[in-house]
């Protein structure tokens, strides 16, 4: 009975879940022009996407925005993470781990008006690199949450191993500790490019006239309605997304046959 409990409620959150998604993917495949009425099948709404020269510009500047902040974020925030680790002083260690959570729980609002603020005071076209650089700041301490566990798995022991064996430091650094923390570096990358793609609130204050992002602009869109062409661009979006969870989801069982036979 129990479990039936749990199927039902696991069902239900699911329902809620992706019912939104499928609304706005059904809808779609209308002819109208709005959400009120389903009319008849067509494939206009994608047609008219991708002759919206400016819409898929905003789509590639939000997707090469969060490639390169994340890329970023995650290179600082790994090797962030690996100076916190390596800190003999708790103190030290706790009162850093703390600032950087702190901008965590930072309400997004605070963290978009304090870089307008910043910006504005140091003279910096808001744009492309106003939008880029608050992506990589709000980014680095998910990726230092991401890696940190990882290195507290890793025992002194391999290190010093390698060590007796006759490795420099760079070899210890690339041979050893980041292969064994490459789960955690691929999870904050994944993070941070989720975190950049969804972002709104601080993308709405340091963006400007000229550059924008699909969160911002659906935002602008929704002010004066929405056209069907982003249910169409929600139903590409949802698509790529799961045919990429499959692949993920079948090389992972492929990896762990494979751990098994060795």
């Amino acid at each position: 009975m129990s479990k039936f409990k749990n199927c039902f409620f696991l069902f239900f959150i699911f329902l809620i879940l992706y019912l939104p998604i499928f609304y706005l993917i059904y809808y779609s495949f209308s002819s109208g022009n709005n959400i009120a009425k389903f009319e008849n099948f067509s494939w206009q709404h994608y047609l008219n996407l991708f002759a919206d020269r400016r819409l898929i510009g905003i789509v590639l500047n939000t997707i090469l925005i969060a490639l390169i902040s994340a890329t970023i974020a995650t290179a600082i925030g790994t090797f962030g993470a690996i100076y916190l680790n390596d800190l003999t002083r708790p103190w030290v260690k706790n009162l850093i781990l703390t600032l950087n959570n702190i901008l965590i729980v930072s309400p997004d609002v605070i963290i978009g008006a304090s870089f307008l603020i910043l910006y504005s005071a140091i003279k910096l076209h808001l744009g492309f690199w106003s939008v880029l650089i608050s992506h990589i700041a709000f980014s680095i301490p998910i990726v230092v949450l991401m890696v940190l566990p990882k290195l507290k798995e890793l025992t002194r022991s391999y290190i010093d191993a390698a060590y007796d064996l006759g490795a420099s430091s760079q070899q210890v650094l690339t041979r050893v500790i980041l292969p064994f923390i490459s789960s955690g570096i691929f999870s904050g990358f994944f993070m941070a490019l989720t975190y950049s793609l969804d972002d709104f609130a601080v993308t709405f204050f340091v963006t400007g006239n000229g550059f924008s992002t699909l969160s911002v602009e659906i935002y602008a869109m929704a002010r004066r309605g929405i056209s069907l062409e982003i249910n169409a661009l929600t139903g590409i979006i949802f698509f790529i997304i799961s045919i990429a969870m499959v692949f993920y989801y079948f090389g992972s069982q492929r990896d762990k046959k494979q751990k098994k036979v060795n």
